[in-house]
């Protein structure tokens, strides 16, 4: 599973999570106790930050074509990935997108992707 955002332990569990002033929304794909559902397969609890044992920023990196890339999500295997590298003229041969000034992404073939780490901040 590729992760990339915050990532919540909360009564010997992991979440997916968003922290939110004092407070940190849990996320999980199926129905318990104290969630509400906030749309079909997903499921939302509020707890404050002092009920969370651990709150961190889950990162996904790789290589693919021997340059550097964050790993955004995944589709069908596929990954969609953001340069790291900092240079526009490997950015375009690539043939990434300009997703914003000076931040490239596309999409990489699992297959073809090397290094495949997940960091914890």
């Amino acid at each position: 599973m590729i992760r990339d955002g915050y990532a919540a332990r909360w009564h010997g569990a992991e979440y997916e999570a968003s922290p939110d002033g004092e407070d940190v929304r849990l996320y999980r794909p199926d129905a318990s106790d104290g969630f509400d559902e906030v749309r079909p397969g997903r499921y939302r609890r509020i707890v404050h930050r002092t009920e969370v044992d651990d709150l961190v920023y889950v990162r996904t990196t790789c290589f693919w074509r021997d340059q550097p890339f964050i790993v955004l999500g995944e589709h069908d295997g596929w990954l969609r990935v953001e340069y790291t590298g900092g240079r526009a003229p490997v950015a375009a041969e690539l043939g990434l997108e300009e997703f914003d000034y000076g931040v490239y992404q596309g999409w990489a073939p699992r297959a073809e992707v090397s290094e495949l780490r997940e960091y914890r901040v």
